[in-house]
């Protein structure tokens, strides 16, 4: 598949979504309808800043969910560095398996991060802490679903849109219609290509199922949800409907003026970079994340 095309819609995957209210995230299984097979997408490790501690609960309802289902994990996939949520992608790998996925651009971010957090020549920017570097138009399955790679980036250099069977999972690339967009203004990000990317988006059938990894209630709206089309985003959302490229470049970068930095960022980076690994210890065994005075 060229990276103009797009996939058309197979088999409807069952989707089951974990919300964590603490990040506003939406950890989903993805489950093959005629297998056992799952892949799990945008997976959540709990982290008290205040503390320094992590936590498993939200994993590990993850984790108890496929094995009480007598599930097996074929992939564990990151449509991005989050900058919001550490990844629990590694403590869920140890447990259930699978692979760990993410896009190959992941390198770009490695070296600006690598950077902004003084890494130095130990940690690598190669992607090699992942099992899987997707390039668009990659395809991979889940049991005998089909999926296929976009690369949508904008949010960050590094996104993908996972689409899988009827599905897409499009990380923070696309909110709830009535939420809009993605911000633009981490390092590497860019409006137009955020854009640019919900285009390619929005050129999935419309019955596309699409599923969000972050909600936050839109004003006048009770409850969260993470799952829409195609046909309702390009409809009604009030970020993208109506607007051309121009106008949605001078909304998004306004609007992005206005934005605090997300709680997590310094150790999401530091540790989503990684494949959700902390930074190697100390000779004594501790580990430190370290924050860059004046670095973001």
């Amino acid at each position: 598949m060229t990276p103009s095309q797009s996939p058309s819609p197979g088999p409807a995957p069952t989707v089951t979504g974990f919300f964590d209210e603490a990040t506003n995230t939406v950890t989903f299984v993805v489950k093959d309808p005629a297998s056992t097979a799952c892949a799990i997408v945008d997976s959540v490790l709990d982290f008290d800043y205040s503390s320094g501690r992590t936590d498993t609960a939200s994993a590990d309802r993850v984790i108890a969910y496929v094995r009480d289902q007598g599930l097996s994990c074929d992939w564990i996939l990151e449509t991005h560095v989050h900058a919001d949520h550490l990844s629990a992608a590694p403590y869920i790998q140890q447990r259930i398996g699978g692979k760990i996925g993410i896009g190959e651009h992941i390198t770009t971010v490695q070296n600006t991060f690598g950077k902004v957090f003084n890494e130095g020549t130990e940690f690598q920017r190669d992607g090699s802490q992942f099992d899987r570097l997707f390039k668009d138009g990659d395809s991979f399955t889940v049991g005998g679903l089909k999926g296929h790679v976009l690369h949508t980036p904008g949010h960050t250099p590094a996104c993908l849109t996972y689409v899988i069977g009827d599905a897409a999972f499009v990380g923070d690339t696309l909110f709830m219609p009535d939420y809009g967009t993605a911000r633009c203004d981490f390092p590497g990000g860019s409006a137009k290509a955020l854009y640019q990317s919900i285009e390619r988006i929005l050129a999935l059938p419309d019955e596309t199922r699409i599923f969000v990894c972050h909600d936050y209630k839109a004003p006048g709206r009770d409850t969260f949800a993470w799952e829409t089309t195609v046909a309702e985003e390009k409809a009604a959302n009030v970020h993208i409907a109506h607007r051309s490229e121009g106008e949605f470049v001078q909304m998004r970068e306004a609007r992005d003026k206005t934005l605090s930095m997300p709680k997590l960022i310094i150790p999401s980076l530091q540790v989503n970079m990684r494949a959700g690994q902390m930074p190697p210890p100390d000779e004594d065994g501790r580990t430190f994340l370290k924050v860059p005075v004046n670095g973001l």
